[in-house]
């Protein structure tokens, strides 16, 4: 006993037993070493983000803050910063939700133009931010990204990127990979016999030809989604011009959204006067409007549900909304009214969509199109429509691989994988592509509340996933097969009670929603919304479920095939699933037995506050509000004594 005089007395009866110098001797014999590193333990770590839109900004802003000793590149194809609002230059182009609830939650803007800001506006509010917290000394534009290949060796992505100013190709590796590519990025372009005929102007919305002059020119607009909506305003006041739009789907078009709160705050119209600007120079003043705005857009959920009072309403109010501003050409209206509901198709508020097409210079055309041809476009019913010029606002390729390849664990590539369906976990982790996140990917998009609160949660949880990974010594991070199926099943259930699973065409829907995006069963399969609403989603997001993923260690033995194991067994499994919200019905040698969806405490997609309509904008309570230090976020000073853990 006197060879260990200052052991506590627990460890020393211990010893007595021989317990004790059985441990010392086998940990001496152990070929572990300690990690000579403070228990923080920072070691190198790389991200790659591809993007450098709303969530390619924040991780620019958020990495650096939160992650020492991390190198981080966002490789960004456009010449300029914004995602989807750099490339989209159309007329009329401006956001279809109200502009202050667009914005980061720590950087508010008081200076909006209009209620619904031009994407020009929104596309210099992110310049200002990337450069105020200098994530733009981490953006390299016109870069390209060309392939992302996992190596389960080195642990690593090799990215091979294109500069498209000089053509040079760089290769390229990280220990994580953010996709911040966003879910409207490749453009869809119209699939019609002889298409490719046509010897006039072509564009599509997010390829905008600015130097092409319209006036005097016999247009077709082909489309009638947000964008068809936003355009033709624009192109009917040019002078000389005749539009014909071809529509065909049937659509809503909303009245202004929080009609009541711009009445409260003497709003007429969109544009927002000098004199209230003035007002929002006061901190005190815009926060409480900015948090009605946001309160407003979070209280109206109940809309997205089948039968509820708010829908029943609203259904009533669009209907003679449209109606009344349609009144001079109720022929039209006929054509447009949907038999769906509001909200089965992404609504807009449409400003001067119905009033443009009850001009003379406007056609509306809901016959399908036959064909296209050098000079006309061709319809069912024979008719032919001469025009100089075709504008497609035919949508995106959303919730889809990336038009480059992606490959992941045993050469299984993203295209494959999602080849029937965008499977993932909580809208940003995919089963077999180790330390790969997606931000705004599949059902990640919202139908009502606001988008970027929810980008900048999956944002949180992601840097909570690389902190993990480099303070635990981790190497290889993946979400179990079993929680992606968990997660699928928790979606299509949850969805049969909202209005997008009835049939329409959307983009909130597998494969753009052709056919009424339905499965085999006539179910819609809804792939471009989070399961709940926008509160719902920042709470699931709050603390990451640790035992949800699998584990490689840094000199751990290879476990990929085991891996690749759970994941066939789970692709066999899910032809068993039952229809209950949370069982799913597991084989075992010759007896089936219930298995509880790991995920069933995703609830009903609603949150408490929601349910007793209190506080439902508190994340932009300033107590709640983590902002960045300006200029380096790097230097907030309370991460500096005691740094950032997951």
């Amino acid at each position: 006993m006197s060879a260990v005089p200052n052991l506590p007395r627990e460890t020393l009866a211990l010893h007595s037993n021989g317990g004790l110098s059985g441990v010392l001797n086998g940990a001496l014999k152990s070929p572990f070493k300690l990690n000579d590193t403070p228990i923080e333990n920072f070691r190198p770590i790389k991200v790659i983000v591809i993007g450098a839109g709303y969530s390619g900004i924040y991780c620019g802003i958020r990495i650096p803050e939160k992650i020492r000793n991390a190198e981080l590149v966002i490789y960004e194809k456009n010449a300029g910063v914004g995602g989807t609002w750099w490339e989209n230059k159309y007329l009329g182009c401006a956001c279809d939700v109200p502009s202050h609830s667009y914005q980061y939650s720590f950087e508010p803007n008081p200076s909006w133009s209009s209620l619904y800001a031009p994407a020009a506006e929104i596309q210099a509010y992110l310049a200002r931010v990337a450069s105020k917290y200098s994530a733009d000394r981490f953006i390299k534009l016109s870069h390209e990204i060309t392939e992302c290949r996992w190596d389960d060796a080195s642990a690593k992505w090799n990215v091979t990127v294109k500069n498209l100013a000089t053509g040079e190709v760089i290769h390229d590796s990280s220990d994580v990979l953010i996709s911040a590519r966003g879910n409207l990025n490749t453009p869809y372009w119209p699939e019609i016999d002889g298409f490719k005929d046509f010897k006039g102007e072509v564009m599509h919305s997010a390829r905008w030809n600015e130097s092409y002059d319209f006036a005097n020119k016999r247009i077709a607009l082909i489309g009638s989604g947000s964008s068809s909506i936003q355009i033709l305003p624009g192109l009917q006041r040019l002078p000389g011009t005749h539009t014909t739009v071809f529509a065909r789907s049937k659509t809503w078009i909303s009245p202004s959204f929080g009609q009541q709160l711009w009445d409260k705050y003497g709003f007429e119209g969109f544009t927002i006067p000098s004199h209230i600007q003035e007002q929002f120079e006061d901190p005190e003043h815009y926060q409480k409007f900015r948090l009605s705005v946001e309160e407003d857009g979070n209280a109206i959920h109940a809309f997205t549900i089948k039968g509820t009072e708010i829908q029943n309403g609203a259904k009533e109010l669009f209907t003679q909304n449209m109606k009344k501003r349609l009144e001079s050409k109720p022929e039209i209206f006929e054509k447009l009214l949907p038999a769906f509901s509001p909200g089965c198709r992404r609504l807009t508020p449409g400003p001067g969509y119905l009033e443009a097409l009850t001009q003379d210079n406007v056609a509306f055309v809901t016959t399908p199109i036959s064909r296209i041809s050098e000079t006309a476009v061709h319809t069912a019913d024979g008719q032919t429509h001469p025009v100089d010029a075709l504008v497609c606002a035919t949508g995106f390729h959303a919730s889809t691989a990336p038009p480059f390849p992606i490959t992941g664990l045993h050469g299984l590539t993203l295209e494959a994988k999602w080849e029937h369906r965008p499977e993932n976990y909580l809208s940003h982790s995919i089963s077999g592509f180790p330390n790969m996140f997606i931000m705004l990917g599949p059902n990640a998009a919202i139908g009502s509340g606001a988008l970027v609160t929810m980008i900048e949660n999956v944002g949180d949880y992601i840097v909570k996933c690389i902190r993990k990974l480099q303070k635990d010594n981790i190497s290889r991070m993946t979400v179990r097969a079993e929680r992606v199926a968990d997660f699928l099943e928790y979606v299509d259930t949850y969805f049969v009670g909202t209005v997008f699973s009835e049939s329409c065409r959307s983009w909130y829907k597998n494969k753009g929603g052709g056919g009424g995006g339905q499965d085999g069963n006539g179910a819609a399969i809804v792939t471009g919304l989070w399961p709940g609403s926008t509160l719902h989603c920042v709470e699931a997001m709050r603390s990451p479920r640790w035992e949800d993923y699998r584990y490689k260690y840094r000199g751990d033995e290879d476990d990929s095939d085991e891996e690749a194991g759970e994941e066939m067994q789970t692709r066999r499994r899910a032809e068993g699933l039952v229809d209950a919200t949370t069982t799913t019905t597991t084989t075992t040698g010759n007896k089936q037995r219930k298995r509880a969806n790991r995920l069933a405490w995703l609830g009903n997609g609603w949150t408490s506050n929601q349910l007793e309509n209190r506080d439902l904008a508190w994340y932009l309570y300033p107590q709640f509000v983590d902002g960045p230090v300006a200029p380096r976020p790097e230097d907030k000073e309370s991460l500096k004594i005691r740094p950032f853990s997951y």
